[in-house]
């Protein structure tokens, strides 16, 4: 069966809208399975763009050999079968995925700043925020001055903060903000440990 949701007995009424010579009888028939088609969804059936879908459908399950009236347009067999192109990943700057498009958003929007106060808080905030990001990429240390690197790469040398002696957050500040999950049972108000009995057969 081309299309297995309509089931063997619509297959077969195809099969047999194939199997009449007479043409005037053949359309009368394949507009009765057009019907019953639309039936099965009622709500979507008087739909114009559902009506052409159930055509194509009928023509998918004739194997595109049933020669009738249609309403629309008979698709050919290859389009129908052609793949879609692939979907370009969207990525702004693919070399530093971890970081995500938002920062890249964040420094393009910093360089258009005019330079001062403002701007430096900016820069910093968006170091910060990229010291995190790598963190919870990497799960380890990282040194402030590889994060100015990648900074002033992706800002394409408009943001140097290396050049500034500024320090971000100690890494441990981050890490301390994991949640840290535990295999300890949960505890009652008064601290205590509650123990779930298991249950016996």
């Amino acid at each position: 069966m081309h299309i297995p949701e309509y089931g063997r007995h619509f297959q077969k009424m195809v099969d047999y809208a194939l199997s009449i010579e007479d043409r005037e009888e053949r359309n009368r028939v394949s507009q009765a399975i057009i019907s019953h088609m639309g039936n099965m969804q009622p709500h979507l059936r008087d739909v114009p763009d559902f009506q052409h879908k159930l055509w194509d459908q009928l023509f998918i399950m004739s194997d595109f050999k049933l020669d009738v009236e249609s309403p629309y347009p008979i698709p050919s067999k290859e389009v129908l079968q052609q793949r879609p192109d692939a979907l370009e990943y969207p990525q702004n700057f693919p070399k530093y995925r971890f970081y995500g498009n938002n920062i890249k958003r964040m420094i393009d929007e910093a360089v258009q700043w005019d330079k001062g106060d403002k701007r430096s808080g900016l820069e910093y905030a968006i170091a910060n925020h990229m010291k995190k990001c790598y963190l919870n990429w990497n799960k380890d240390m990282v040194d402030d001055k590889t994060i100015f690197n990648h900074l002033f790469e992706l800002s394409n040398g408009e943001i140097d903060l290396a050049s500034n002696g500024e320090s971000l957050t100690d890494s441990g500040q981050f890490l301390k903000q994991r949640p840290v999950r535990s295999n300890r049972p949960p505890s009652n108000k008064k601290g205590q440990r509650t123990v779930r009995s298991k249950k016996r057969y």
